[in-house]
């Protein structure tokens, strides 16, 4: 290919989290950073402070991040729209539109010899699934060859004078679209929400709402996992009750929660290890007849 002789082959993937951060340094200091394209997929959903943090960490690795998007979208929210929908069994559509299907296309148009994943020591299936379901990708996880976990990562960002994104600040685990709050975050991180970032999380309901309106039927981003609300196929759990369905749980009836980590999203949302699907994880609001 012709004018590509120059280019750094190893595509670092910069989300905006610690373990990314902190997996492409460990990547420039083993290949040399003059190998290595720092990569950021925006959402334009991301929280203001994640822009600081992406620069912080330009003047770490000592060169630039590269920004790509997807232009089709100006608003998180076209995309629930488009899709009429939050999670589907493939993951998060915003996960897949505005990170997966971005990443897809890059890497067919650019060279590249390895990609970069910050899955850390404690999500070595993770890795292991995206190597086996995409080999494609020939990823490395320099995470795992250092052993480092999210804390490490942390710790290692604060020892050279990076402050952490805000929201894990705030006490969340991730820093992943919080601008709106994150669709897989959970019931934990959903009340979290609630109680810290009220204004974020009525707009979360009444997308929720709008979407069952337009759908004709419950588009919800929440599941109660409970053995009994299985047994009786009643797991949706909307955010806040809706009236054309008294039935359906809302997040007021659930039990406090701590909120669980989230994984930190690059596109791969939807990789659900080496086992296979169970019935309960088929996504929570799947249309079969979806496009």
């Amino acid at each position: 290919m012709k004018g590509t002789k120059n280019i750094p082959k190893i595509i670092c993937w910069f989300s905006g989290g610690v373990t990314s951060a902190v997996a492409c340094k460990l990547t420039a200091d083993l290949f040399g950073v003059n190998n290595c394209r720092f990569v950021f997929i925006d959402t334009r959903n991301e929280d203001p402070d994640s822009y600081r943090f992406l620069h912080d960490c330009e003047k770490w690795y000592g060169k630039k991040i590269e920004y790509i998007t997807n232009n089709d979208y100006v608003h998180i929210s076209e995309v629930w729209f488009k899709f009429q929908g939050l999670n589907f069994a493939h993951g998060a559509i915003c996960s897949s539109e505005l990170k997966r299907e971005v990443r897809f296309r890059f890497q067919k148009s650019n060279p590249f010899t390895h990609q970069v994943f910050g899955f850390d020591i404690k999500e070595p299936r993770r890795a292991l699934s995206l190597k086996i379901n995409y080999p494609e990708t020939k990823p490395i996880f320099p995470l795992l060859l250092y052993g480092y976990t999210k804390e490490d990562c942390v710790q290692m960002l604060q020892d050279n004078g990076i402050k952490i994104p805000n929201p894990y600040h705030y006490g969340f685990r991730n820093n992943n679209c919080f601008r709106t709050g994150c669709v897989q975050g959970g019931i934990g991180y959903w009340q979290k929400m609630k109680q810290d970032f009220p204004n974020k999380f009525n707009y979360m309901a009444g997308i929720e709402h709008t979407l069952t309106d337009q759908k004709g039927k419950p588009v919800t981003m929440l599941k109660d996992q409970s053995k009994k609300a299985k047994e009786e196929n009643n797991q949706l759990v909307f955010l806040k009750p809706h009236p054309d369905y008294p039935n359906i749980k809302d997040i007021s009836m659930m039990r406090g929660r701590t909120p669980n980590p989230i994984l930190e999203c690059n596109g791969f949302c939807g990789v659900n290890d080496l086992l296979p699907q169970k019935p309960e994880d088929i996504d929570i609001n799947l249309d079969t007849n979806q496009n």
